[in-house]
């Protein structure tokens, strides 16, 4: 059976670090994935800020939809 070393890991959170996120565009006219990603980040109205753990999944997301959001903090 395995260790245990998966389960404790934080799968590269960076030690907790968040990024705030502000939707700025409507997901109207836009591909169904782009709608899909932004409820994935926890947005899905203009002006809707979602705080979210600073991961390269996490960046990934916001880099697929950067014209439709704008990043507030680090």
């Amino acid at each position: 059976m395995n260790s245990g070393k998966n389960s404790t890991n934080n799968s590269g959170n960076n030690s907790g670090a968040t990024v705030k996120v502000r939707q700025t565009g409507s997901p109207l006219r836009r591909h169904h994935d782009q709608r899909e990603t932004l409820v994935g980040l926890k947005l899905n109205k203009i002006g809707r800020v979602a705080e979210l753990a600073d991961t390269p999944a996490t960046r990934g997301m916001i880099a697929k939809v950067a014209h439709l959001v704008r990043v507030v903090e680090k």
